[in-house]
């Protein structure tokens, strides 16, 4: 059953009401270009997450990491994100073919606050590119290059509140189930989970690079 709600704000000057004007450093702190900051942020990151969407609105949100600086600041409007090997599904590839408009939160473990980024991207398969950002001897098949459009650094509050990266608080793992457990439900798969646990291992072992 889908839930039903009464109250539900469907106006700009309805959630303005309730929200209030934004001070204005908050809007004026975004930036169109990568300043300094943002480069010595990106510099540091270890992970990015890439929102995009297909024709149709439908989102996706794909969580990118390698060591820290693994994304590449090309220029102060364009970005590039090696595509290391995955599941192959590639969500992220065919919605920007559809609309390239994508949107970047860049975290630092340790780090409160967050670097957002948005903007037009493209793929690419450029060798020199591609040869730049190789790992262990792998190059990667495509780039994500993002055209930068916004960025601006979002406050601690959420991670503050959330004690992301306070250990002593973390939720404890127990009663949450294997990515195993989880593919055999939702694909209906005639195997165990030791068995298709061990695929996971092995694909990863295999194909991290």
């Amino acid at each position: 059953m889908t839930a039903a709600f009464t109250s539900i704000v469907r106006t700009n000057s309805e959630l303005q009401e309730i929200l209030g004007e934004p001070p204005a450093p908050v809007v004026m702190k975004t930036l169109s270009a990568l300043d300094r900051h943002c480069r010595a942020f990106i510099a540091k990151s270890p992970f990015v997450l890439v929102a995009s969407s297909d024709s149709e609105g439908r989102m996706d949100i794909s969580p990118k990491g390698d060591p820290p600086g693994f994304v590449q600041v090309l220029d102060d409007k364009t970005l590039a994100i090696p595509d290391r090997p995955g599941n192959r599904r590639a969500d992220t590839f065919h919605n920007l073919l559809d609309n390239p408009h994508v949107g970047l939160i860049f975290l630092i473990p340790g780090k409160k606050e967050t670097l957002r980024v948005s903007g037009l991207a493209e793929i690419v398969r450029d060798e020199s590119l591609r040869e730049s950002m190789a790992v262990n001897g792998k190059t990667p098949d495509l780039a994500l290059v993002i055209r930068v459009e916004e960025a601006f650094f979002h406050c601690a509050k959420c991670v503050t509140r959330s004690k992301l990266w306070r250990p002593d608080d973390w939720p404890s793992l127990e009663g949450l189930p294997t990515l195993a457990e989880t593919m055999i439900d939702a694909a209906k798969i005639d195997a165990p989970a030791d068995a298709v646990q061990a695929i996971i291992d092995e694909d990863e072992k295999e194909r991290l690079y």
